[in-house]
């Protein structure tokens, strides 16, 4: 079966389970002639038991106004901020470091929950890339 010629492809961060009509999911369907309604219920169901967590969601719409879409857990700079209880990363992380440092426990707990959002389940490879978001942001890593 041939694939159904895209309109868009779309990102939005969503608060699981609690999608509405409201901006920024209205306005942001409304344009593409959607019914939103297909959206909402579904995703509101597929994240009922992330509540709390802003998720990202990547959506399809066909050129048929039919739509599907795949969510995303929570980015993983939001989880090393949640896991360390901080605001915000250093804004000049090499020079200015965030008085808090990720254990490797804490590393492989937010590698584990990521890790069914990429392409593989190699955790040591997920790891790899947290630790770089985590040094990106002025964390130091403890190996």
């Amino acid at each position: 079966m041939a694939e159904k010629p895209i309109r868009a492809n779309l990102k939005m961060k969503i608060p699981a389970g609690r999608a509405s009509a409201a901006p920024p999911v209205g306005s942001t369907l409304g344009q593409y002639g959607v019914n939103m309604m297909d959206f909402i219920n579904p995703f509101n169901d597929a994240t009922k038991d992330m509540q709390g967590a802003t998720v990202t969601a990547h959506i399809t719409i066909y050129t048929d106004k039919t739509m599907k879409f795949r969510v995303v857990g929570m980015p993983t700079d939001d989880r090393i901020r949640a896991e360390l209880g901080i605001q915000k990363g250093s804004g000049k992380p090499n020079s200015e470091k965030i008085a808090k440092k990720l254990t490797d426990a804490q590393l492989t707990k937010i590698a584990t929950e990521k890790a069914h959002d990429m392409n593989t389940d190699d955790v040591a490879a997920v790891k790899k890339m947290v630790a770089g978001t985590a040094r990106s942001m002025g964390v130091e890593v403890e190996a």
